[in-house]
């Protein structure tokens, strides 16, 4: 489907507000790392929370979605739905200690709770470790199913989406520190939403489906309503939604998941004004992320199993797409090519509100490590306030290229998910621990964090 001029109009709009938003905070990014990193401390909780709401609906995210939705069915999201039970022990318990911290980013707190070149050497590390290995992938995957989406709706490569896509979110990202990203974020939150819940309209309106009651009867759908998997087959429960609950929410680390907070959860956490602020953060992030938000993909995902019975089906319908990357994240993508005009338009704005969102927050916590934690800390501690800001933008627009070329290597959304998810297994339970208990170090961390690299 080809774009028409109001296509066009919407998606220049959105562009123009956007870094127009971002570049109007530049001057006050640049002071010094508490503006650049923190906002200065001052960004209102509901700000925040729905920021790292954004930052969460990201391009790979529907795609993950309609991943999950049409080989398991709604159940198989308990895979991440599990990870509401470590958001929640956030709010309530490691909030609050957070912001108390008062540092700068969580890897900072390494040589506040422990001590010795054994802290030393796990803040260097993780800071490398986290915010250039882990935050290269996530972004690469992020930008994958932006090419995948790009490929559906614009006819565009893979290289040419990547070298757009980065080169606008990188432009205000690198210039306004994390206000600008906070305040795009809010924009890009309400036009990602609104893209979402008009994609599942137009999909529930298609003839093939028939409304909800048509979409609900039909075999291929019907199947794959509950909210719990069959406990008949043991093996797919376990999977699915015991392993998960008993397990992986305290064992894994995972971005926007940590137990005990942390990453981009913890930068806004330590952003917020007062400690009670962080708590009510993270309450209406954990709400409206796991709550409010999946629903209008899951639609278009069950939607889909009827449009597309199966990836011959998606092939088929759009030749030009590199059958290498053809999987059933891409039917999400396949989906909206269903809109009209004008609405078309305004479904790329809210895909690429949720791209730059992601991107932006994953760019500036990222160099947030490699700033404070790596640079300032080993390489120059003394130089001024300035000089940190400059190296902070120039290793952001070193993340986007080291993501953007990944990102040509990866073939589907699932399968950096699971990537992620193996790295970070069995690592949890010492970040929920150090905060209580004497006998957790900074071996202990080692060891965690050397374990599940080498046993993933």
């Amino acid at each position: 489907m080809r774009l028409d001029t109001l296509d066009w109009i919407v998606l220049a709009l959105y562009g123009i507000v956007c870094v127009a938003m971002g570049l109007a905070v530049t001057r006050r990014a640049g002071q010094g790392r508490q503006e650049f990193f923190l906002s200065g401390r001052r960004l209102s909780w509901w700000l925040l929370g729905v920021s790292l709401v954004a930052t969460t609906f990201s391009t790979d995210t529907p795609n993950l979605i309609t991943d999950l939705v049409r080989t398991g069915g709604v159940s198989q999201n308990w895979v991440w739905w599990a990870f509401a039970v470590t958001g929640m022990c956030t709010v309530f318990f490691y909030a609050k200690l957070w912001r108390r911290s008062a540092a700068l980013t969580d890897i900072a707190f390494y040589e506040v709770r422990y001590s010795g070149k054994p802290a030393a050497f796990l803040r260097g590390f993780r800071a490398i470790y986290l915010g250039v290995f882990f935050n290269v992938m996530i972004m690469a995957s992020v930008n994958l199913s932006a090419t995948k989406i790009a490929g559906v709706m614009l006819d565009w490569d893979r290289r040419t989406s990547v070298l757009i896509g980065g080169a606008v979110t990188v432009l205000y990202a690198a210039s306004s520190g994390l206000s600008g990203v906070v305040l795009t974020d809010f924009v890009q939150f309400f036009i990602a939403m609104v893209g979402a819940v008009l994609a599942a309209v137009v999909a529930l309106e298609l003839p093939q489906v028939g409304g909800l009651s048509g979409l609900f009867a039909h075999p291929a759908v019907a199947g794959r309503l509950s909210l719990l998997p069959d406990f008949s087959d043991w093996s797919t429960a376990a999977a699915v939604l015991i392993v998960p609950l008993a397990v992986q929410w305290w064992s894994t680390w995972y971005p926007g998941a940590e137990p005990g907070g942390g990453g981009y959860v913890a930068q806004r956490m330590l952003a917020a004004p007062t400690e009670r602020d962080a708590m009510r953060t993270t309450l209406l992030f954990n709400v409206l992320h796991y709550a409010v938000r999946p629903w209008p993909w899951i639609i278009v995902a069950l939607a889909s199993l009827i449009v597309y019975p199966d990836l011959a089906s998606i092939a088929a319908r759009f030749p030009h797409i590199d059958r290498a990357i053809v999987r059933n994240d891409l039917a999400y993508s396949a989906m909206l090519v269903y809109l009209p005009h004008g609405l078309f338009g305004l479904m790329i704005a809210s895909l690429a509100a949720a791209y730059m969102s992601t991107i932006s927050t994953h760019l500036n916590w990222g160099a947030s490590y490699a700033v404070e934690d790596c640079y300032r800390r080993f390489v120059a501690p003394h130089k001024d306030e300035r000089h940190y800001v400059m190296v902070g933008r120039a290793v952001t627009v070193g993340l986007i290229v080291l993501a953007s070329a990944l990102s040509l290597w990866l073939q589907n959304s699932y399968q950096a998910f699971q990537i992620l998810l193996q790295i970070g297994a069995g690592t949890g339970l010492i970040f929920l621990l150090r905060w209580f208990w004497w006998r957790i170090n900074a071996w202990s961390e080692i060891a965690g964090m050397v374990i599940s690299f080498v046993v993933a």
